[in-house]
C-alpha cells in the first residue's frame, strides 16, 4: 500500500461532541480472521472485515454469526511492511463487548505484530 493510500485509510472519523469513547477510532477496512475461544480452545474459525480500529478495540463484520459475548483472537495482514521488506500480521486477543446488526465490537486485551518474513513476501510476488 502506498503511503498516500495509507494516510487516506487512517483518516479520523468525524468527531461527535456527544462521543464518550476513550480512544479515537480510525476507519480502516482490512480482511480479518477470527477464532472464538472457549477454555483456551478454538470453538469457531471465521473471516470478516474490519470497520474501524482504535488503540483499545476493533469493530468488524463477521461472515458468519458470532455470539454476543466471548473471547476471541483476531488476525489481520498489516498494510505496511517492516523496514519496507517484511510483511506483518497484527494479532489481537480480547472479548466481544457488543454485537448488533452492523457488526461486532471487541475490547482488545493484548496485541502483537508478527513477522511473515522476507521469503513469505517473495512468494506473494510470484
Amino acid at each position: 500500500m502506498s503511503p498516500a493510500l495509507g494516510r487516506i485509510a487512517v483518516q479520523r472519523l468525524e468527531t461527535n461532541p456527544a462521543e464518550q469513547r476513550l480512544h479515537q477510532r480510525y476507519p480502516i477496512v482490512l480482511k480479518i480472521e477470527y477464532k472464538l475461544l472457549k477454555k483456551g480452545r478454538v470453538e469457531v474459525f471465521g473471516t470478516g472485515r474490519t470497520m474501524n480500529i482504535s488503540s483499545g478495540g476493533i469493530f468488524f463484520e463477521a461472515d458468519d454469526p458470532l455470539p454476543v459475548y466471548g473471547r476471541v483472537e483476531l488476525a489481520m495482514e498489516w498494510p505496511f511492511l517492516l523496514e519496507g521488506v517484511c510483511a506483518l500480521k497484527l494479532v489481537m486477543r480480547g472479548r466481544i463487548v457488543r454485537k448488533d446488526t452492523s457488526g461486532i465490537a471487541v475490547q482488545i486485551a493484548r496485541h502483537e505484530f508478527r513477522t511473515a518474513g522476507v521469503r513469505a513476501l517473495s512468494r506473494l510476488a510470484t
